[in-house]
């Protein structure tokens, strides 16, 4: 970015790299992100409250619609007014409380071991390799934001500080994901769901307060992942005089597609592995690296910086191609 100042976003510095094909190519990667990470938190909502309440299943027109359908149906008519909307200030204000929700979420699971009789005496396999491909994709998907920072940066009044803000919010991060990756593993051991949520005592307040957390805030956070998707479509597709009505109906539509994927494809952690090992993996190490090599002219001289950021591109589709074998075997087993 700092070799061309009028580069603003991630498909900028892939259209500045390889042209208009860049562009298209960054600008579908990140859309599909953030419409299965999105579809993600459908599946995640009707994970955590079908086990809360069980037998909210029913039939209609003689089809069986089981509770975690039913509660991905709810939950998306819920969310689809605030897709409709066009300000979403107040939006990305409430979803600024996700620090303080992910808090409340690792204070309340440790209050379930500690006080709720739960416990830290989980046993398992402390390394199963198996499960390492999945693990990594799940690594991606948990510090792959990438594509957000040429933004963040560009919006900063103090660009000298972007390096200082990376390093605590990456910090913060990885305390956090580590302190729920120990304190879930002391719990519950190998049993551990993929949600933690899943594994906690549906009785105790401590667990209510966890899951109906971990809920509030992807209601709101959906919202704000679909609206880039809406933005890129409606660039090309739509006119002036046909905004409002087109507008809409491309909110709905993905509204209801990622409801139809969710119920589909109702395995949220094999799905984020999936998302992080290919999509986050080539987002944030691969396509990065590339267009760094290109922009700089790096790659026409030999030497160290090119050698270190091969090495990273090939790590990059290392991981890459396992971990998005190993999420799409774990798939289609599941189907």
């Amino acid at each position: 970015m700092d070799t061309d100042p009028t580069i603003r976003s991630y498909p900028d510095i892939g259209d500045r790299a390889f042209g208009k094909t860049g562009r298209i190519i960054v600008l579908v990667i990140i859309n599909v992100e953030l419409y299965l990470v999105a579809t993600g938190f459908l599946i995640m909502k009707g994970d955590n409250l079908s086990n809360l309440f069980p037998h909210m299943d029913f039939d209609i027109f003689g089809v069986h619609v089981s509770s975690k359908k039913s509660f991905v149906i709810i939950v998306a008519a819920i969310i689809l007014p605030t897709v409709w909307l066009n300000n979403m200030r107040i939006l990305s204000y409430i979803s600024a409380t996700g620090v303080l929700a992910s808090l409340i979420v690792l204070g309340s699971v440790l209050w379930v071991g500690m006080f709720d009789g739960v416990g830290f005496q989980g046993k398992g396999t402390l390394v199963n390799w198996n499960g390492m491909p999945s693990a990594v994709g799940l690594y991606a998907f948990c510090f792959g934001v990438h594509p957000v920072l040429p933004t963040l940066y560009t919006s900063m009044r103090n660009k000298h500080q972007f390096s200082k803000v990376l390093l605590v919010c990456f910090v913060f991060c990885a305390i956090t994901y580590s302190s729920m990756a120990v304190v879930g593993y002391l719990m519950f051991g190998s049993k551990v769901e993929s949600q933690i949520t899943l594994s906690l005592p549906t009785d105790k307040t401590s667990s209510r307060v966890a899951i109906f957390t971990m809920l509030v805030t992807p209601i709101v956070k959906y919202a704000l992942l679909v609206t880039p998707i809406v933005d890129s479509i409606e660039e090309r597709v739509l006119s002036s005089s046909n905004t409002i009505t087109f507008s809409l109906l491309i909110k709905t539509t993905l509204v209801i597609t990622s409801v139809v994927v969710a119920m589909t494809l109702p395995f949220f952690g094999d799905l984020m592995s999936l998302v992080g090992a290919f999509l986050m993996v080539l987002a944030s190490i691969i396509f990065p690296s590339v267009c760094y090599l290109k922009i700089s002219g790096t790659y026409k001289t030999f030497r160290l910086e090119l050698v270190i950021i091969g090495f990273l591109v090939l790590v990059g589709i290392l991981i890459a191609f396992v971990g998005t074998y190993s999420a799409l075997a774990n798939i289609v087993r599941k189907l």
